[in-house]
């Protein structure tokens, strides 16, 4: 696929609602989806830590909460920097998802952005215990996600799954996943 920057910006552009939950307890967070500009294109996705107080050993993009006087553009990219040193100057802003709620109290805005293949990835220990790449062609596949469910706190929840010979792709980062193949098969 051709990630030429003006149709994926014409696709991601559009006018996104905030998410329809407007409880203000939310904490406000935000991720890059980083499209790396690979002859093949990839989308470059981290697994964290097993010793973090919350998602620990989960599949996730680089992102976190957004400080005070902070945009989610600038969080993402921040956070980009501190978990994975991923230069900011490296990426290439190009749009945004729709925001995501999250079970566990999260109000995240997915940023997207096109990143040179030509940066050296550096894991923050702390956090990032795996840096890895999945192909773009598997995430427009319109046949590969699923979803599965699960009792939880008493209740069925319903969550998207992606297929990985390696790791569980799940929840929030698979839904910004579905998310970002609905955009770029421009099926909005």
């Amino acid at each position: 696929m051709n990630l030429d920057p003006t149709t994926l910006t014409a696709l991601l552009q559009r006018e996104h609602l905030p998410a329809s939950d407007s409880t203000p307890s939310l904490k406000p967070a935000a991720v890059l989806v980083p499209l790396v500009t690979r002859p093949d294109p990839t989308i470059l996705l981290t697994l964290r830590t097993k010793s973090l107080s919350s998602h620990a050993g989960q599949v996730a993009f680089p992102g976190g909460r957004i400080e005070m006087g902070e945009t989610p553009d600038e969080a993402a990219l921040r956070e980009a920097q501190e978990e994975i040193g991923l230069p900011r100057e490296l990426v290439k802003r190009i749009g945004r998802l729709p925001e995501h709620i999250t079970g566990t109290g999260y109000r995240v805005t997915p940023i997207v952005g096109l990143v040179r293949p030509d940066f050296e990835v550096m894991p923050e220990a702390g956090e990032v215990e795996e840096v890895f790449e999945v192909p773009l062609s598997m995430i427009l596949d319109p046949a590969a996600p699923r979803r599965e469910s699960k009792m939880w706190s008493g209740r069925m929840r319903e969550y998207w799954v992606w297929p990985h010979e390696k790791h569980f792709i799940w929840g929030a980062t698979a839904a910004i996943l579905v998310n970002l193949a609905t955009a770029m098969r421009g099926e909005r």
